[in-house]
């Protein structure tokens, strides 16, 4: 394929000790159609003062009095200059010309087979443009997904403050107003005698109570205030409302509560860890079909991992790459708040989920890391329900 001439003037810098040589290379250039502005440099010092100039295309001898075509293309790399580099001498060895296109030359010819010195020339400014324009993309895709991850960090902090705002307001409001109810109601059913009368308000009492229940149910859901008890304590609450609810086995395992790291997690990471956690159990109720499910909170080093893991259906390659699979997206997002990421395989024997954070160096860490993690299967606690702001 022939390449047609660019339409502005090429900036051509000769590396050349030879002025015979020199008019020669520019009377192949111009019988090529070629409109080209030149500058013969024939030492490393004037070489070195050009290279401050913008250039098209850098044309190079392979011998110059103390210096070198090889020499030039590292210095020139060395500058941090993207030019096309083409290597040209009277005598070149093959082991040369490996060499310099091993270290970036463009192309490399022979003095006495200058008719193909245009094609090479512009083949090698067409690949350098190529290759601008593909780094160029490269780069605005890095900052478009560098965008997305901003973008997606605080939809997610957007969402937990809206979580927390609402299961406020269902505390303060419907919770407050909920209670007042049930007062009036055991007063109405303490000052009458009509069996009627205490029939229905005790039912409506029932009602009250289950209403209840239900606020406390989603102000959980909203916002785990349960977390501020520590990652193993909410855990634990967890895992036992889940085998409660479900009937599914949940065995959990964890370190100790006292490990030093535990009590020193960096903010974000356990809402994170407990996040990752419902969304896996939501995932087992809804399409796992499983008897058992087991989830592992773990330390190694300064990583810390969860792991839950069922011995369900599994997913298929199509469920993974369904385009509207936003949960397993949203876990990876969650993730990467914390700096962390997720690892997520399954087969015809179960479902495993990975949440890996690593965690800054501190005290804490260094003495965690020394510290012994016993990990010990944990039933969970009692079903009393630590994740409402009081009695309301």
């Amino acid at each position: 394929m022939t390449l047609a001439p660019p339409d502005h003037p090429l900036r051509l810098l000769h590396l050349e000790d030879s002025e015979l040589d020199h008019e020669l290379t520019l009377a192949h250039l111009r019988r090529g159609g070629l409109d080209v502005q030149a500058l013969r440099v024939d030492c490393e010092a004037e070489y070195l003062r050009a290279l401050e100039q913008p250039w098209d295309l850098i044309v190079s001898d392979y011998n110059l009095p103390g210096f070198s075509g090889l020499v030039a293309l590292d210095l020139l790399k060395a500058y941090g200059r993207d030019i096309p580099f083409v290597l040209v001498s009277g005598e070149i060895g093959e082991d040369t010309a490996v060499e310099a296109m091993r270290n970036g030359a463009s192309d490399y010819l022979l003095k006495n087979n200058l008719a193909r010195l245009v094609p090479a020339l512009l083949h090698a400014i067409e690949a350098s443009e190529t290759r601008r324009a593909r780094e160029r993309a490269d780069l605005e895709l890095g900052e478009s997904k560098q965008r997305l991850h901003e973008l997606a960090q605080h939809l997610q902090t957007s969402v937990e403050m809206e979580r927390a705002a609402i299961a406020r307001e269902i505390h303060d409001d419907v919770g407050g107003s909920l209670t007042a109810l049930k007062f009036d109601l055991a007063w109405i059913a303490r000052h009458s005698d009509t069996p009627d009368v205490l029939a229905r308000v005790n039912n409506a009492l029932e009602t009250v109570t289950l209403a209840i229940e239900a606020s406390q149910r989603i102000m959980h859901n909203l916002r785990p205030a349960i977390l501020e008890q520590g990652l193993v304590a909410a855990l634990q609450w967890m895992a036992a409302r889940f085998e409660k609810r479900t009937g599914v086995v949940c065995i959990l395992r964890t370190p100790q509560a006292r490990h030093p790291l535990m009590q020193h997690l960096p903010a974000g990471v356990p809402l994170v860890a407990y996040r990752t956690a419902q969304e896996a159990l939501t995932n087992v109720t809804k399409h796992a079909q499983a008897s058992r499910v087991e989830i592992d909170l773990a330390l190694a080093g300064r990583v810390l991992s969860l792991e839950v893991s069922d011995n369900g259906c599994g997913l298929g390659q199509d469920d993974l790459a369904k385009a509207r699979s936003f949960g397993i997206r949203g876990l990876h997002e969650r993730a990467r708040t914390v700096s962390g990421w997720v690892d997520l395989s399954s087969g015809p024997g179960g479902t495993t989920l990975i949440l890996s954070v690593p965690l800054p160096e501190s005290d804490e860490a260094e003495a965690a890391q020394a510290a012994e993690a016993d990990d010990e299967p944990i039933t969970g606690p009692d079903d009393e329900d630590p994740t409402h702001w009081g009695e309301p």
